[in-house]
């Protein structure tokens, strides 16, 4: 049945006395094409006379770092992956027509990385240190209409190291140019939250904050509507008000939804609210003043204190994984479908929710999110007030040095921002904070941040990576209680006793490690809400020592493909039937392709997903198999080595087999039935590449990239997983090569080129389109392999 949307409340909301021209409806217009570069500090570069003529022709979104090179020299040191830093400057001319002039003008940019400063023809509009905001100007009375004008960026990344990981440099996500009426709607002025839910009926409340930079009062007549998931549109709510030269009203309004169509993780059903702005009563397009539409879902979740977290009467275990910002081979300027297809495979897996570690993300990630049917954690800081050190054991020039100033700004502006987004079940104040020694000091800071948090958006419970509580004695002085859900990074034992010791605390995992010990600590204790996998992504820095530049924590690798533990842990949470087969071996008995395990002291062991050992001799492997189902069968060359049934402490099905060449295959059946095939081979010496994509159609825009892997077989078609040979991606056709990487995290390769290394077998390339027609070929060449190409056809 289609819902049905009833009008329970109208609220007084804003009119206007004179009849404003046709035009003056809002229109936001991408910036990102046409801006000029240099890396290096120029004196005077702000100044529009400026001759910018000699710097480099780029586009935006753009991370200048992860164009550089690798060096150990380079300040930001392991902790941001050998990369380069300094100074970039950005300039754009652009022209607004003269008829524009009378209209308020503002850019926004979702992320400058970082210690920003913005000017426009000369005259400076602000400073932003932090690079993980997003942020807006006001450009009115400072354009040349009819004329050139020139927008201007410095971006600061020269002070280092600066971070505990990668962060890229420059202006790394959109930017986009808004032209409003004098009297308009602010800037993420309209906050939708849904009070009461039920699968009969949903109440829906819409604040907005409608401002007049005219010289006179105004009153306005105001229409806010409501449009369901399928693009139906409904009765409207009216109002009016008046607001005075330089004021803005807030009004509220509230709508009952018949059989709502509720976001959920499987169907994460979005809604629509346009609210528009009339001048003067008159409710007609040719009066329209300004025109906003925001996308939410309807849906009910909270966290209780004996059972963890619901969603929409569901109670069920929030399966985390934490991600950093990075999109391996682009850095930090990520193509919206390289975000895409690394969630997918984290769903596949099981992975249910993101915390976004440990800042802001781009808002269009939050938008996939929705889209997709995540649970997100917004996570907010890494430190107070009290710094950080790297790897190196160097104090970091980091956040800390800006808190006190910023913090509460930055706060406010990320969740004004972000708090119509359905997926966002909480706001992490903080991550694994060095102030909570500090005691009252501590609780002083955190009692501002909460108080922020609800005052902005008071829907949402706050959090905080809580970091060796019962060391600082968070559980016992207080602070742990301001909360409203306790979190706490690993000793899962210490925050389990905390909600013992008192039993009202709601209590997550915010970071967890990947064992099954603490598997078994959420699966079986219901107050448990969930856990934060560290990490769900492989990313670029946090590297103990040269040569690595990544960390390899990852479920993915940075390529986005499933590392061997992914599989087991998509045994303990995911519902679709599975079996997998890993061969565990120690360190000194792995390759030297090994992706730098050996290398880090933390890891005691390897896991292989292949029949490929460097020994062919006569010997045993130690072969764990995983799977979510009740009984695995293990064969090799087609004899049986016995049947295994689940385990009810959840660890792996483990067979010592005497090594041959040939095939391992599991068969997994749940009642009888088999429901799951895993199948190994040993491979022979390598042969040929085979290329698959993930897309058979890309669009000519920025965020559209396709995967195309490359992986080194034998002639049988089974993946060598000791091949290392340089793989040669061309292109022919409306296409380009926009990147190309291995997963390897000690390769010192450049990722802006067209070949690639394989490591473990395997490279990739990433594909852009060029033009919105054509036939894309890629082709992937080796001396002495055979070739192999793939087609996409470029699309609008």
């Amino acid at each position: 049945m289609k819902p049905h949307f009833i009008i329970v409340a109208l609220a007084a909301l804003l009119l206007w006395p004179s009849i404003d021209r046709a035009g003056d409806i809002r229109t936001t217009l991408p910036f990102d094409s046409g801006w000029r570069f240099l890396n290096t500090d120029s004196s005077g570069a702000e100044q529009p006379q400026f001759d910018d003529a000699p710097w480099t022709q780029i586009n935006v979104p753009h991370d200048w770092s992860i164009a550089g090179s690798f060096a150990e020299t380079n300040l930001t040191g392991g902790a941001g992956g050998f990369l380069p830093s300094g100074i970039g400057w950005y300039r754009k001319h652009f022209s607004l027509p003269e008829k524009d002039k009378g209209r308020c003008v503002f850019i926004d940019f979702d992320g400058v990385m970082a210690n920003s400063d913005v000017w426009i023809n000369g005259f400076h509009l602000g400073h932003r240190p932090y690079g993980y905001v997003s942020f807006s100007y006001e450009l009115t009375g400072h354009l040349n209409f009819g004329g050139d004008n020139v927008l201007a960026v410095r971006a600061d990344t020269s002070q280092q190291p600066a971070s505990r990981w990668y962060t890229g440099a420059g202006i790394y996500r959109h930017v986009r140019l808004v032209e409003t009426s004098p009297v308009h709607i602010e800037q993420d002025g309209v906050f939708i939250s849904t009070p009461s839910v039920s699968t009969n009926i949903a109440t829906i409340t819409v604040q907005l904050s409608v401002t007049n930079e005219s010289t006179a009062d105004r009153k306005v007549t105001v229409e806010v509507q409501l449009i369901s998931s399928h693009g139906e549109a409904f009765s409207e709510c009216l109002g009016s008000a008046e607001i005075a030269a330089g004021g803005t009203e807030k009004k509220s309004l509230q709508m009952s939804c018949l059989e709502p169509r509720l976001w959920n993780l499987d169907s994460p059903n979005l809604y629509r609210v346009v609210s528009k702005v009339f001048a003067n009563g008159q409710i007609i397009d040719e009066h329209i003043l300004d025109e906003v539409t925001n996308t939410f879902g309807i849906r009910e979740f909270h966290f209780d204190a004996a059972t963890g977290f619901w969603l929409n009467g569901r109670n069920f275990k929030i399966k985390g994984v934490a991600i950093h910002a990075d999109g391996g081979a682009f850095g930090a300027a990520i193509p919206l479908s390289v975000w895409e297809q690394r969630l997918k495979t984290l769903k596949s897996l099981g992975v249910n929710a993101i915390r976004t570690a440990h800042n802001p993300p781009a808002p269009d990630f939050l938008d996939l999110c929705d889209r997709m049917g995540f649970l997100v954690m917004d996570e907010f800081f890494d430190c107070w007030t009290v710094g950080k050190q790297g790897l190196n054991r160097h104090p970091l020039a980091d956040y800390h040095l800006y808190f006190n100033e910023w913090s509460h700004t930055d706060e406010r502006d990320t969740i004004r921002r972000d708090r119509n987004h359905p997926s966002i079940i909480l706001y992490s104040v903080g991550n694994e904070i060095h102030d909570t020694p500090q005691q009252e000091k501590a609780k002083k800071i955190l009692a501002g941040l909460v108080a922020v948090a609800h005052e902005t958006d008071p829907t949402r419970p706050v959090t905080q990576a809580l970091f060796r509580p019962n060391a600082s004695h968070d559980y016992d002085d207080g602070l742990a209680d301001m909360l409203d859900v306790i979190g706490q990074n690993y000793r899962e034992n210490e925050i389990l006793a905390a909600h013992a010791q008192k039993p009202s605390r709601k209590i997550i995992g915010t970071e967890n490690r990947q064992d099954r010990a603490t598997w078994l600590a959420l699966r079986d204790n219901p107050p448990y809400a969930g856990q934060f996998l560290w990490s769900g992504i492989d990313y670029l820095g946090e590297s103990f020592r040269w040569p690595l530049v990544g960390h390899n924590s990852g479920l993915l690798d940075r390529t986005g493909a499933p590392r061997a533990t992914a599989f087991e842990r998509q045994s303990w949470w995911s519902d679709q039937p599975m079996v997998h087969m890993v061969r565990r071996v120690a360190p000194t008995d792995a390759m030297p392709a090994d992706p730098g395990y050996a290398a880090d002291e933390r890891y005691t062991q390897v896991l292989f997903t292949d029949w490929t050992p460097k020994n062919l001799n006569a010997h045993q492997e130690n072969v764990e198999v995983y799977s979510n189902c009740k009984d695995v069968e293990l064969f090799l060359n087609g004899k049986s080595l016995g049947v295994q049934e689940i385990h009810a402490d959840a660890s792996p099905r483990i067979w010592n087999v005497a090594f041959a060449p040939g095939e391992l295959k599991a068969v997994a059946r749940n009642n009888g039935k088999v429901v799951a095939i895993d199948e190994l081979t040993n491979a022979g010496k390598p042969s040929k590449i085979i290329l698959t994509t993930n897309l058979k159609k890309i669009a000519d825009n920025w965020d559209a990239v396709a995967f195309v892997r490359a992986e080194i077989v034998d002639g049988q078609g089974t993946l060598v997983p000791h091949a290392n040979n340089l793989v040669s991606f061309q292109v022919s056709g409306p296409g380009v090569i926009a990147a190309v990487d291995n997963a390897d995290n000690s390769s010192h390769d450049p990722f802006q080129t067209n070949q690639r290394h394989a490591f473990q077998g395997k490279c990739i390339a990433f594909v852009k389109a060029n033009s919105s027609s054509g036939k894309i070929i890629i082709t992937a060449s080796s001396p002495g392999l055979k070739s192999d190409s793939v087609r996409i056809r470029a699309s609008k």
